[in-house]
């Protein structure tokens, strides 16, 4: 009989060498793994294909394209044509990201993106918990190479700062520049418009055109938690709880499967009644519980939510690393928008991020499955307070 750790670490090696981009016949091929994972667990799953389109770096790149014209509009005096550019592009990659709308992806290219959903426990229960993972894996690109952290935390900032900082600050900061340099005429806004569009548009080349990492923390990590999460609810499921296990798709390409699944099911799910519970990249060193994540706005988590999780966590005996938010998205951030109560549990570093992030060295090697283990541990204790008290 297999402990627990190695039963988690026997399902990530094997999952992690599925080579599975956002909305690709790989990313199908994971959900066909968990598929089958679960039913030897006894527990039913089914695949629900989704319109998506796969990347970030297309929708972003004409953002910051046109960012980049817009400034050099300006630069040869047409400055008409350097604020609609300028608008364009940031109007272009601000809708782009979660929640938003994203209207240019209705002009892009279309794939299907691949969601695995089961149901276990009491299937006509009022409460119902939603437990999230993600089964895509990033492209991997310069912007994420490990190095930057490790050089930036010798500047002890890391030290100060709770919020991480605005990876897209520059990327929107292009098209907005160029706007402001059209509408004043200063050519030296106009020349920093286009060097940070031309310089994010060469980044979002760079992604597009590299490899997808391993994933095992982002994230593998969540899948073998759900894939145990399942194991233990089917053996002992929790009186009076409906409880869906959700591995969405295409989430490293702004949350296409998590919004496909709002789109399709959160009419049907009242807010009153039910609870997310989204992991992602559970296997860096520290468990956390994030406080608030966003691209640009800050989307703060519900507070009652929240001390659930720190009340869940001390009886449990798991420690949480404190006050983290982030400035870009997890899957939780969708339902959070829309107004349930949420918590997504992460994991960081002590330098307060992700281990090994959307970089090639993100194998089941470099993950601390004690970290998982209190993710897991910390999602069921939750679950099952929720069957007797609500927030």
């Amino acid at each position: 009989m297999k402990t627990v750790a190695e039963q988690l670490r026997g399902d990530l090696e094997e999952f992690e060498t599925i080579e599975r981009p956002s909305a690709s016949p790989g990313e199908l091929e994971a959900a066909e793994w968990i598929v089958s994972r679960l039913e030897e667990v006894g527990v039913a799953a089914r695949i629900e294909l989704e319109p998506a389109h796969g990347t970030y770096w297309w929708p972003i790149g004409i953002g910051t394209v046109a960012g980049a014209l817009g400034g050099l509009a300006t630069l040869c005096g047409r400055r008409l044509a350097g604020a609609l550019l300028g608008v364009f592009g940031a109007a272009t990659i601000a809708t782009d990201f979660p929640p938003r709308s994203r209207p240019m992806r209705r002009l892009l290219p279309k794939s299907e993106t691949s969601n695995v959903i089961c149901e276990l426990g009491d299937r006509d229960a009022e409460r119902t918990v939603v437990l999230v993972s993600h089964h895509d894996a990033a492209h991997a690109g310069l912007v994420f190479h490990p190095g930057i952290p490790k050089l930036v935390a010798r500047t002890g900032i890391f030290r100060k700062l709770d919020t991480s900082p605005m990876l897209m600050a520059p990327v929107i900061g292009g098209p907005v520049a160029a706007l402001l340099a059209a509408l004043t005429g200063s050519r030296v806004l106009a020349r920093i418009a286009t060097a940070l569009s031309v310089g994010s548009t060469m980044s979002m080349l760079d992604i597009g055109l590299r490899k997808v990492v391993p994933g095992a923390n982002d994230n593998g990590t969540a899948v073998v938690a759900l894939l145990e999460l399942a194991r233990r609810f089917q053996a002992e499921p929790p009186p009076n709880l409906r409880i869906i296990l959700l591995s969405a798709g295409a989430e490293e390409s702004f949350s296409e499967g998590m919004k496909a699944f709002g789109e399709r099911y959160f009419s049907d799910l009242p807010r009153e009644s039910t609870f997310f519970i989204n992991l992602d990249t559970v296997g860096s060193p520290h468990l956390t519980v994030l406080r608030g994540e966003g691209f640009l706005k800050m989307y703060e988590y519900p507070e009652a939510a929240l001390e659930l999780a720190g009340r869940t966590a001390a009886e449990t005996g798991v420690e949480l690393f404190p006050n983290l938010r982030i400035r870009n998205g997890t899957d939780g951030l969708e339902p959070l928008a829309a107004g349930y109560p949420v918590v997504s549990i992460c994991s960081c570093t002590e330098h307060k991020q992700p281990a090994n992030y959307h970089w090639p060295n993100d194998v089941s090697a470099n993950v601390d499955f004690e970290t998982v283990g209190d993710a897991i541990d910390l999602s069921e204790a939750m679950a099952r307070r929720l069957a007797e008290q609500w927030v």
